[in-house]
């Protein structure tokens, strides 16, 4: 798995500003073109790596992404959204699952993003564990500054 804000290659523990992850990452795949992978990215540093008491804040799932392709080829159940950390460093962690089959029906998403907890998610859906993951730490940015 291979994760770009723009020009920026993620690589674990790496900082990312939160205004270049506006926008979903691009994120290619390897593997073999008839499997099919499920991605997480949550924050379980929320509200504060402190008092992570909202952990994990789930910020993007998709889902049926073909082997060998990118992320936008799958099905998206949760929309992206970007870091926001309100304080402190927060780690932003992408989890690739590879699915044993095509996800059936339509899958629904979280009824909120406070709380989510990807081990669960993985068993409710027969993942296994992890075959790819990589995290990056953002911390919130200062206001501009009108001259």
């Amino acid at each position: 798995m291979s994760v770009h804000f723009g020009h920026k290659h993620v690589t674990n523990g790496c900082d990312i500003k939160p205004s270049i992850a506006t926008d979903p990452p691009k994120i290619t795949l390897g593997g073999q073109t008839t499997d099919f992978y499920t991605l997480v990215m949550t924050d379980p540093d929320a509200p504060s790596p402190s008092e992570p008491n909202m952990r994990e804040w789930v910020h993007w799932i998709v889902t049926d992404i073909p082997g060998c392709s990118n992320v936008a080829r799958g099905k998206e159940v949760l929309g992206y959204v970007g870091p926001r950390p309100p304080v402190g460093i927060h780690r932003y962690i992408l989890v690739l699952f590879r699915q044993k089959a095509p996800m059936p029906g339509i899958l629904q998403p979280p009824v909120a993003r406070s709380h989510f907890c990807t081990r669960v998610f993985a068993l409710q859906l027969d993942l296994g564990v992890p075959v790819a993951t990589v995290y990056f730490n953002a911390h919130k940015e200062p206001a501009n500054r009108k001259p």
